[in-house]
């Protein structure tokens, strides 16, 4: 199911934000240097703040979900836009800044040298400032979603992408939260795409996560056993 290589001008960057206004005055420009800003889709998923109107004022397409619908919801209509736009190819990448936008072209370049359908961000190669906790688990989860993909996933919990979108639109989705991210994976591994990897680097700021450890692992793991029956 490989994809034909694709180029910048075949690209769209999708990121789905939840009271990211004060981040997205950054993002969006850093963004903007490797793709042309009419192809930047922030999806605004019931943010209380002014998200949709720092993204619309900065010339991005702008989504609104309300009220909030979870980050796989948002993903899924930010990638579905890309697609009506005529994007070959999605780039998701979080509204916090963690994600350096100036690796864009390392997705595109992983994808021309391997014709893959999906390319994962990899930070498992240089984890240093990743917090414990959050190593053991993107390793933890990595193995489960790799194992169940039939294929190798390094980073499965790492947002930042690049993904099909002719592939996308054959995914059926049954999840809306963090989960959806590993429920991508699996699916499309099963499908028989190719799925590859590029290392990219994380940048800690003073974001604050969205995640809810109890509460998301149990969706994962409830994703992980619906996965069987799929």
């Amino acid at each position: 199911m490989a994809t034909d290589p694709t180029t910048l001008d075949e690209t769209a960057v999708v990121v789905p934000a939840y009271n990211a206004g004060h981040h997205l005055g950054d993002v969006i420009p850093r963004i903007a240097k490797c793709v042309p800003v009419e192809r930047i889709i922030v999806v605004d998923d019931g943010s209380t703040d002014n998200t949709g109107e720092v993204a619309a004022g900065l010339g991005a397409i702008v989504v609104t979900h309300n009220p909030n619908r979870g980050k796989g919801a948002a993903l899924k209509t930010g990638i579905d836009k890309a697609g009506e736009i005529g994007a070959r190819f999605a780039v998701t990448i979080d509204a916090d800044g963690q994600h350096d936008a100036s690796e864009i072209p390392d997705f595109i370049e992983q994808q021309r040298r391997t014709c893959a359908d999906i390319v994962v961000g990899n930070r498992m190669a240089a984890t240093g400032g990743m917090p414990w906790i959050r190593l053991m688990t993107n390793r933890v989860t990595s193995g489960v979603v790799s194992v169940l993909a039939r294929t190798t996933i390094p980073d499965s919990q790492n947002g930042y992408r690049l993904i099909s979108t002719e592939l996308f639109a054959k995914i059926y989705l049954e999840t809306t939260r963090y989960d959806t991210e590993s429920e991508i994976l699996i699916r499309a591994g099963r499908l028989g795409a190719r799925i590859t990897s590029v290392p990219t680097k994380t940048i800690y700021g003073d974001e604050q996560s969205s995640i809810h450890p109890f509460v998301d692992t149990g969706r994962f793991l409830r994703m992980v056993f619906r996965s069987f029956f799929w």
